[in-house]
């Protein structure tokens, strides 16, 4: 089954009146990158949190912001920093003078640097907050997975659809190629009679010559090849493993084998077809590049 890498989840968990929301966002990435918002008190957690969301998601950008409220029945331990608000009194005075102010230092000008008022670093309630924001993040990763492998359900009805068409162009080209074969080979009988009119036609020679041109512009190789890429393509889905790699390797691989036929073809029909190929392919392309 196909996963997309973009998805939200959202969830948040109480206990003893601490309530810890956990959000993220996910979108298209190369590899697995995470970042984090925390609030300070769990700002040492960071690799903790990280860790959470690399045991479910393998590829993407994710964005995760976890908040942490204390209810009312609960007392969020805080004290002042009394060498912080002297150090800042310092600098506000000097800052002051130095610009002529005539306006006196306020305790509300104090207030305005977090360093003055600080939360004080209580080991059991940091343990209750790590508790509750854990478990948050682990549901909001959830609902991430559960989104993600939604819009992987969709994409997965869209491409079988389009790899579809794609075998049936390709069955189409073929039959054209077969059909050309022919009308090339009595093209050419008829160009080299009216070069040596009037002189010996060695038969053999033509006819090997006839026989090269066939082979060259025989596609029939490349077209079994290109069916073998979309049935890897299809079955890819089923593996069970993040897909997303090995489905932009087989594209490009089907990209090669149109090319050859584009080059193999002079019919405007082949080249109209191959050209139609080649724009689906692309369109193919931008949607999987946003499967994990």
């Amino acid at each position: 089954m196909l996963s997309s890498m973009t998805g939200y989840g959202r969830a948040e968990f109480t206990e003893k009146n601490i309530t810890a929301v956990a959000e993220l966002r996910s979108v298209n990435n190369r590899f697995l990158e995470v970042s984090a918002r925390l609030p300070r008190s769990l700002s040492v957690r960071e690799n903790e949190v990280k860790e959470l969301i690399r045991k479910k998601i393998l590829r993407g950008k994710i964005n995760a912001t976890v908040t942490v409220e204390h209810s009312n029945g609960g007392s969020v331990p805080l004290r002042i920093n009394v060498e912080a608000a002297k150090e800042v009194y310092k600098l506000l005075n000097r800052l002051r003078r130095s610009t002529g102010m005539k306006e006196k230092i306020k305790i509300d000008h104090l207030l305005h640097f977090s360093e003055v008022i600080e939360q004080e670093q209580v080991p059991e309630a940091d343990e209750q907050e790590w508790t509750a924001a854990r478990e948050a993040i682990e549901k909001a990763v959830d609902g991430l997975r559960a989104m993600r492998e939604q819009e992987g359900r969709e994409l997965e009805k869209d491409l079988r659809h389009r790899v579809h068409m794609l075998d049936q162009q390709i069955g189409r080209i073929e039959e054209l190629s077969t059909a050309q074969v022919p009308a090339e080979r009595e093209r050419l009988r008829e160009r080299i009679r009216l070069l040596v009119e009037n002189e010996a036609l060695d038969e053999g020679r033509l006819e090997l010559e006839l026989a090269l041109m066939a082979d060259r512009l025989d596609v029939t190789e490349e077209c079994v090849r290109f069916r073998s890429h979309t049935k890897f393509f299809l079955q890819a889905f089923a593996d069970g493993e993040p897909a997303g790699r090995k489905l932009n390797f087989l594209l490009q691989e089907m990209n090669r084998e149109v090319n050859t036929i584009g080059s193999k073809s002079s019919a405007a029909e082949i080249a109209h077809q191959v050209v139609q190929v080649k724009e689906e392919l692309e369109r193919i392309r931008e949607q999987v590049q946003n499967i994990e």
